[in-house]
């Protein structure tokens, strides 16, 4: 038998939500590959998701959060969401092209 994840109900689903889809957004086919060149630029590693939400990275790849801001959304979550959406975060971020992952590779180590 398998790893089955518990499901850990959502407090704040609108926060919660707005941000869930802005990372769907950023991990797009279209704008993963500018998300991952500004974190180069700024010699962040992909996997650091608390830098990467305080970096303002986020919020230069999208409108939405651009307008919210990701930190801001991000602070107002309890600690049960925050692990959810880093959860979320993470399982995108491996989802990348692997030919994008070759190429971002020392963001990947």
């Amino acid at each position: 038998m398998g790893f089955q994840q518990a499901a850990i109900k959502v407090e704040r689903e609108k926060e919660f939500g707005a941000l869930r889809g802005a990372l769907n957004d950023v991990f797009a086919p279209p704008r993963v590959e500018q998300f991952l060149k500004r974190l180069n630029s700024k010699g962040i590693r992909v996997r650091d998701f608390e830098l990467v939400v305080a970096s303002g990275v986020l919020e230069q790849v999208d409108e939405y959060l651009a307008k919210s801001g990701a930190r801001k959304l991000y602070e107002a979550l309890p600690t049960s969401d925050r692990g959810q959406l880093r959860e979320f975060y993470l399982s995108k971020m491996e989802e990348v092209d692997p030919s994008l992952r070759a190429k971002y590779q020392k963001l990947y180590r």
